[in-house]
């Protein structure tokens, strides 16, 4: 079976595309983002496409692309549609298949269904993206229970930034969770630095089984 990955984050802009862009390369796999809000710049699947050096039919095309740089379901609204989150479906791939969300767990994709409804129905292993900065042990804890609330299969928590070795303690102790690894800040983000800070820090085959 194809190994399905979904990346998400404790919060908005910590990193995670960054990260995701790392681990698709890492795996050798596929790219999507189900659902990009603000699409007047650079997209994700752009940034992603450029780190991790894909070809275009290794980034797959979203389900929804929105104007606005917004939570998905004000995005939505502002473009007068409706994102239908029991049609996401994930796709079938012959590589391992990276998906990102959106900001955090509880990022409504419409006014009834959070990410994370979506998360527990694809019962895909999730990669738990969190800060090293102040706060992250509450937003990470709150995250994990979130996730082991619904049932979802947790693979481990990333750490993004500086290293923090008491925050990681305290996450991995009182969040009873492995950490798959962290990445640094980078001074000068490239494919070759983000490839090489990649193999540095993470182990490819911890991405293919969950532990208790």
């Amino acid at each position: 079976m194809t190994v399905q990955i979904v990346v998400t984050g404790t919060d908005t802009g910590i990193g995670k595309t960054v990260f995701a862009s790392g681990l698709t390369a890492l795996l050798d796999g596929i790219y999507w983002k189900p659902v990009q809000a603000g699409n007047r710049e650079e997209t994700d699947s752009e940034v992603v496409s450029l780190l991790a050096g894909l070809s275009t039919d290794r980034v797959l095309p979203e389900a929804w692309r929105l104007r606005e740089p917004l939570s998905p379901h004000r995005a939505a609204e502002l473009d007068g549609v409706e994102i239908d989150a029991e049609q996401l479906a994930l796709p079938k791939t012959d590589r391992p298949l990276v998906v990102e969300g959106a900001g955090g767990l509880m990022v409504p994709l419409n006014r009834r269904t959070f990410y994370i409804d979506v998360f527990a129905q694809w019962n895909a292993p999730v990669v738990l993206c969190a800060r090293t900065a102040l706060g992250t042990i509450n937003h990470t804890l709150l995250s994990i229970e979130a996730l082991r609330a619904r049932s979802i299969p947790l693979l481990g928590v990333v750490f993004i930034g500086d290293r923090m070795v008491d925050t990681q303690k305290t996450i991995v102790q009182m969040g009873k969770v492995r950490v798959l690894g962290r990445l640094p800040f980078l001074q000068s983000l490239t494919p070759g630095t983000l490839s090489a800070a990649m193999k540095a820090s993470f182990n490819a085959a911890d991405f293919a089984e969950i532990r208790p």
